[in-house]
């Protein structure tokens, strides 16, 4: 299978399973993709997912440039349709944008090699981003005469400062592990054989904490991003009102006061 998953405790571990291309993604690899990670959206028991690379050679090079060189349709005959039609006719890169899916479960990417152009745009699409120190990060899709696009400029222009973002992107040049943990790309700089106990580490850490508390964070980092402060507030205000009288939460205080480990179960 070129995507698989597997489930350790409250954590989904999702691996791009195509050594032989990189870990490219061709256009059923995508569908897989998306699959598991529907799954993992909507099971209770799942609250941290971690996507990685097969081997320790590459984590995803994008599209399959050999498998998406060809289309059925032209860009109007396939546009205005459905996304399984779309993605048949050409327009492929609409299965990797992951925004429909609407997870709000925190995605952790562990890059543990090449990730350039459509591999760097899943990547964006994590909330943490964790490195091996083999590792390489680019959007090079200029150097094939194309452009990210999966709204991969945009995310990178978020993540790093944008003198760096453009060198990447009109460069099409790909840095190091190094450059990218020095300008904020990855938080976390690993040897290669330490990554995945790392990656598992801080997952961990994250699935212990409130569920609910955990997607709140999540969903306000991003609806908050492009509001004043008095709106963010106001939402801010909001969510937190949400939670307040929920069982985790009072379980939370609960724990505190006793001094023990909480027992979260998302309500």
């Amino acid at each position: 299978m070129p995507v698989t998953m597997h489930i350790d405790d409250n954590v989904a571990f999702i691996t791009l399973a195509r050594p032989e291309a990189l870990n490219a993604l061709d256009v059923p690899s995508l569908r897989q993709l998306r699959e598991h990670l529907v799954e993992f959206r909507d099971r209770e028991d799942l609250r941290v997912c971690v996507i990685t690379g097969s081997g320790q050679k590459s984590f995803c090079t994008g599209a399959d440039l050999k498998g998406t060189a060809t289309s059925t349709a032209s860009y109007p005959e396939a546009m205005f349709h459905s996304l399984e039609y779309a993605s048949e006719r050409g327009l492929y890169i609409r299965l990797l944008d992951l925004a429909d899916l609407n997870i709000w479960k925190p995605m952790i990417a562990a890059i543990n090699g090449y990730c350039l152009g459509g591999g760097l745009e899943l990547a964006l699409q994590c909330d943490l981003r964790l490195g091996s120190a083999t590792a390489k990060f680019g959007l090079t899709e200029v150097s094939v005469a194309s452009i990210p696009a999966v709204s991969g400029l945009h995310r990178l222009l978020k993540a790093v400062p944008s003198a760096h973002a453009m060198k990447m992107v009109l460069t099409g040049k790909p840095i190091d592990a190094a450059k990218a943990l020095e300008i904020g790309l990855i938080s976390d700089l690993y040897e290669p054989e330490a990554l995945a106990e790392h990656t598992h580490e801080i997952a961990r850490q994250i699935a212990r904490n409130g569920p609910l508390a955990v997607q709140a964070v999540k969903r306000l980092a991003k609806q908050t991003a492009h509001m004043s402060e008095a709106d963010a507030q106001q939402l801010t205000e909001l969510v937190w009102g949400s939670l307040r009288d929920t069982n985790d939460r009072q379980e939370g205080r609960k724990a505190f006061a006793e001094k023990r480990e909480p027992k979260y179960v998302g309500r």
